[in-house]
């Protein structure tokens, strides 16, 4: 697997099935499917990107994806241009944009195929072969180009892009109850409620009666457990889905808990 950052540009090329490690989105993601596929899993849900596909991912969206080389053998390829804050504050300030409503829609927006946006990317992609040709000078006018083609694509990408507040201090039960397979320290856990670590601490122990990892972790190997039972996935398979970072960690606690290795559901 090769991933280069090159300015505000990823260039990703997989040549195995890659179940991805980063669940935050810090920053806007534009991005295009090369070749192969992806599956993104959001808490709205899961979906898949085949060749060719766009779209775009909002800032502060908890995600994990699974990239799939194609079925002829060319390695999954994808090319992703990060919107940044800081860049997008300037871009409003330069062209007069104001300080949006607060965004509601969808955090993942799909880039129809007919929209100027296509032509963007191929004429980026002679970059992915040699990224070091891509200038800090080039990666600005690019990006200002992506902007200025979202803006034209859809009125809605105005309180997309431009909503810069922070998150506001939400209901925590419904929160973690959807989002607690996202592997996230939980300082972030703690800002994307609107919260301190301190407050978020505080109010957790009051709505769960427990402390967060140690309610993280038996959410999490319950989940484990049932995905064994109902699903062909194997426990090696499962481990990151439900939020580990390594597999021994995993299966150790999952003795620990219920007596019995993982292997012995997935074989019954």
């Amino acid at each position: 697997m090769a991933d280069q950052l090159q300015e505000n540009m990823l260039f990703s090329c997989v040549h195995e099935q890659h179940f991805g490690t980063e669940q935050l989105v810090l920053h806007h993601a534009l991005s295009i499917v090369i070749s192969g596929k992806m599956e993104v899993f959001t808490p709205e849900g899961s979906r898949f990107f085949e060749e060719g596909k766009m779209g775009i991912i909002r800032r502060n969206t908890l995600l994990k994806t699974r990239k799939h080389p194609a079925l002829d053998g060319r390695p999954f390829k994808s090319f992703t241009i990060f919107l940044t804050e800081e860049f997008l504050q300037q871009f409003a300030l330069q062209n007069n944009i104001p300080t949006q409503e607060r965004f509601s829609g969808s955090s993942l927006y799909e880039i129809p195929d007919e929209s100027f946006i296509k032509g963007f990317f191929q004429s980026l992609l002679p970059y992915f072969e040699k990224p070091d040709f891509f200038t800090s000078k080039m990666a600005t006018l690019k990006t200002e180009e992506a902007v200025e083609l979202l803006l034209r694509l859809d009125q809605s990408f105005y309180r997309f892009l431009f909503d810069f507040s922070e998150p506001f201090k939400i209901d925590l039960e419904a929160f973690m109850q959807k989002n607690y397979l996202f592997n996230i320290p939980l300082v972030e856990f703690a800002r994307l409620s609107g919260r301190s670590l301190s407050t978020f601490k505080r109010d957790f122990s009051k709505t769960f009666r427990e402390t967060p990892e140690k309610w993280l972790k038996q959410q999490r190997l319950v989940e484990a457990k049932n995905l064994l039972q109902s699903t062909n996935l194997r426990p090696s398979d499962v481990y990151l889905h439900v939020g580990f970072e390594n597999f021994s960690h995993f299966s150790n606690s999952f003795k620990n808990y219920f007596g019995f290795n993982p292997s012995t559901v997935f074989n019954s």
